[in-house]
């Protein structure tokens, strides 16, 4: 008889309330309790993406999933991610791989052969685990898009998922939205949220009893829980809404700025960085041991945003007066003398001048090179990284490579005080980081911990999530 593993939906009020972070304590507490479980979201918007070690690429949140299920990243737990290019359009990214750069529209008039193909990514791992926790995306009443839903409560009404919702309280106006929620859903969709948690609570939680009590008697649901704010669990977070925070922190005392790119991608390679560094999108009167350039989904177009704000010119001045530059993957491509688009894969075909800042010239391909790999710095330092990027960067002879990859190939330049890459991850290694600044970095506590101690955090807050979903 096969296996069809039993769903579950988190959904939420809004975007950013936390359903990333409640789907992965969920996959971790079930995997502590020694069930077979799996993250599924069926349609993923971030250019914040991970590599899959079987090939393709899924959203950096389901790869983080996975990893506290102790499962490796593959597409059929993501099949499709959208990655924003413009205000117009985006990557459509299918079962791993690129299909079509489409605008939202467009994406729309695809909506059955889309549905068919997240159906079948669902049932083959259905197939395969006993338990598969769905993630949601923006809000579950999204009113105009419900006939065209497959990634929320359209979606999980086809599977007969059991649902919850979550709720940030930390964003105000929880009894909006979750009662607001509620009453804009249809008696179908009401039936599968079985329950609401309020996420991102501070303070005393005797205090918001009553709340509890109000907001059952609104909805007719039960309160799974309300789960207090974590400063200390760090998981890889889903998009760039996460930054905004940081960029309101002050330049004074810090060694070294990020820039913000309008489309920047994989911004966790800058995890380590979160007490050296200011996150900045505008020229700052504060000079800097180390500038870094992120990766981008449209180099050109963030390149062009450089010297429209004034970016060029400061990061110029910044290297003159001693900043090194590190560039990672886009930004490494930005800090060439050119980028060849001879395609069109970005903007019309042609060249653009770069930064000047490495003597590489980069040139755009259709095609995008997507690969997990292993890797050694030029002093022997040994990490693990991932590419993603659509671009060929020849290393000029007679400069010094970034790093060696294990099958014997070179990747990236380092040029005095400059260095770039199309390594993501190389900076999440403390090592290789300490060895760009010249300063020691403190390693990370290991992921497994984060995810064993988001499970012990999920098992103190909830009440009764074994009878209602098991």
């Amino acid at each position: 008889m096969l296996m069809r593993a039993k769903p579950i939906f988190v959904g939420g009020t809004t975007s950013h309330a936390g359903k990333s972070w409640m789907t992965a304590a969920i996959c971790a507490w079930l995997r502590r309790r020694g069930l077979r479980v799996a993250p599924f979201k069926a349609q993923n918007m971030s250019n914040n993406s991970a590599a899959c070690p079987s090939g393709g690429e899924i959203g950096r949140a389901q790869a983080a999933q996975a990893e506290a299920c102790g499962l490796k990243p593959e597409p059929d737990m993501n099949p499709i991610l959208l990655k924003p290019e413009s205000q117009a359009g985006s990557q459509v990214v299918l079962e791993g791989k690129v299909w079509r750069t489409l605008g939202a529209r467009e994406y729309y008039e695809h909506f059955d052969f889309l549905l068919e193909r997240v159906l079948a990514a669902f049932d083959r791992l259905s197939r395969r685990f006993e338990y598969i926790v769905i993630e949601g995306a923006g809000s579950v009443a999204e009113l105009n898009l419900k006939s065209c839903d497959l990634v929320n409560l359209g979606f999980a009404r086809r599977v007969d998922a059991a649902g919850l919702l979550v709720a940030d309280i930390d964003r105000g106006g929880v009894f909006a939205s979750i009662i607001g929620t509620y009453c804009l859903l249809e008696h179908e969709e009401k039936r599968l949220l079985r329950s609401f948690a309020v996420n991102r609570f501070r303070g005393d939680m005797s205090i918001f009893a009553p709340a509890v009590r109000i907001l059952e008697e609104r909805t007719g649901r039960p309160c799974l829980g309300v789960f207090p704010m974590v400063e200390d669990i760090d998981l890889d977070e889903e998009d760039a809404v996460s930054l905004e925070e940081t960029m309101r922190q002050p330049a004074k005392n810090r060694r070294v700025a990020i820039i913000r790119l309008p489309h920047i991608s994989n911004f966790t390679d800058f995890r380590l960085l979160s007490r050296l560094a200011v996150w900045i999108d505008r020229p700052v009167n504060a000079r800097f041991e180390c500038i870094i350039l992120p990766g981008t989904k449209n180099t050109i177009g963030d390149l062009e945003w450089l010297r429209t704000t004034g970016l060029a010119d400061w990061l110029a001045a910044q290297s003159r007066s001693g900043a090194s530059v590190i560039g990672v993957c886009g930004g490494y491509q930005m800090m060439g003398e050119s980028i060849a688009d001879p395609y069109g894969v970005e903007s019309r075909p042609g060249e653009t001048r770069g930064l000047g800042l490495l003597p590489v010239h980069t040139i755009l391909q259709r095609e995008k090179t997507v690969r997990a790999i292993e890797a050694a710095t030029p002093t022997g330092i040994r990490f693990e990284a991932y590419e993603i990027h659509m671009g060929d960067t020849p290393r000029p002879t007679g400069t010094v490579p970034f790093a060696i990859l294990s099958d014997g190939t070179s990747d990236g330049v380092r040029d005095g005080r400059c260095a770039g890459t199309y390594l993501h991850g190389a900076l999440e290694c403390a090592e290789v980081l300490g060895e760009l600044l010249g300063c020691p970095v403190s390693a990370p506590i290991p992921k497994q911990e984060n995810y064993q101690r988001l499970a012990e955090w999920f098992e103190m807050h909830q009440r009764g999530f074994a009878e209602m979903y098991l």
